[in-house]
């Protein structure tokens, strides 16, 4: 259990949460939306600091993070608990668990240990939504910093931006899922879209190297007309050197009545986003090769094929095409 930041006292005990745009007004006794935050007699906590649910070692690209130390393995960590209720969320087994679910104690120093020991130098706060574990995570991420440890992000970006901003000069590299338009967050994840779109500004803005997830789901975001809004907003408000991820849906959760995304629809996804410009597409969770790979966006060549998650071969020299073009992202 660890003091929480971002919460204020208001009477007769009762505190509100100011970490995530719902700011829960949360009873003593009693926890907030994500389930892991508890009021303790007019105090907030957190419940999950140092409890682990899950650790691996990943390859970077499976985060996904195409053009950020490519080829690279990434020690992975998640604690219990969400702010969102994805009706399609993979790992709902752990994001929608009670904190009292067993866990794993890894405190921030065992953790940077542990990187090291794996003779990993990026550490990825992933799987669930690593913002309820803030307090955890923005720790562990002081000390990787000063052991020359990178820090990545994968989030939903449902957080508020002091507690963002807190946490920016010791993150490296983000991928934010941005999964439809406003209806779709109501409808489906029981969140809305306006302060995701504001964080994936912020994080660009602050020049943390950032790369977006949509994961397509038949008849829900699939349509060419949200997919064409969705590769817009990227392209107009994150620049055309932003990667974006078009990932296939796999039955699981509370959709398992819908069918798996047809690669057809991710590969017109990539074919719309990449007629709007932006010079990176790509697609997941299928077999394309040609969705997997980073071409060099003016002579049209393979920079770095690969296979699945992993780097078949990487043909930068310096970040740049052997025909001098330079490929956004984080080399080196």
């Amino acid at each position: 259990m660890k003091n929480a930041m971002f919460w204020k006292p208001l009477k007769k005990k009762i505190v509100q949460c100011l970490l995530c745009p719902r700011y829960c007004i949360i009873k003593s006794g009693e926890r907030g939306n994500c389930g892991v935050r508890e009021n303790k007699n007019g105090k907030l906590v957190s419940l999950v600091y140092g409890k682990i649910v899950s650790a691996n070692i990943d390859p970077i690209e499976k985060k996904p993070l195409y053009h950020f130390l490519p080829g690279k393995d990434t020690f992975s960590i998640a604690t219990a608990g969400c702010n969102f209720h994805c009706m399609q969320c993979q790992n709902w087994n752990i994001s929608q668990c009670s904190a009292d679910k067993t866990s794993i104690e890894l405190m921030p120093k065992k953790v940077v240990y542990e990187c090291k020991k794996l003779d990993s130098k990026i550490i990825s706060y992933t799987y669930t939504e690593p913002t309820i574990f803030y307090e955890y995570m923005i720790d562990t991420a002081k000390l990787a910093g000063r052991k020359k440890i990178r820090n990545v992000l994968v989030s939903n970006g449902f957080i508020n931006r002091e507690p963002l901003k807190k946490l920016i000069p010791f993150i490296s590299a983000a991928n934010i899922d941005l999964k439809g338009d406003d209806k779709f967050y109501r409808d489906v994840a029981e969140a809305w879209v306006s302060p995701i779109l504001e964080t994936l500004v912020v994080l660009k803005k602050k020049k943390v190297w950032l790369e977006v997830t949509n994961l397509i789901i038949p008849t829900l975001n699939d349509s060419p007309e949200r997919i064409k809004w969705l590769a817009k907003w990227v392209y107009d408000y994150l620049g055309k050197d932003t990667p974006l991820h078009f990932s296939a849906f796999w039955p699981t959760h509370k959709l398992k009545n819908l069918p798996p995304t047809p690669i057809e629809t991710l590969k017109n996804a990539r074919k719309i986003a990449m007629k709007i410009g932006l010079k990176y597409v790509y697609t997941g969770n299928v077999n394309f090769p040609e969705g997997n790979n980073t071409y060099c966006p003016s002579c049209k060549k393979i920079v770095i094929k690969r296979s699945g998650f992993y780097v078949v071969e990487n043909f930068l020299k310096n970040g740049k095409c052997k025909c001098g073009e330079k490929i956004a992202g984080v080399w080196k």
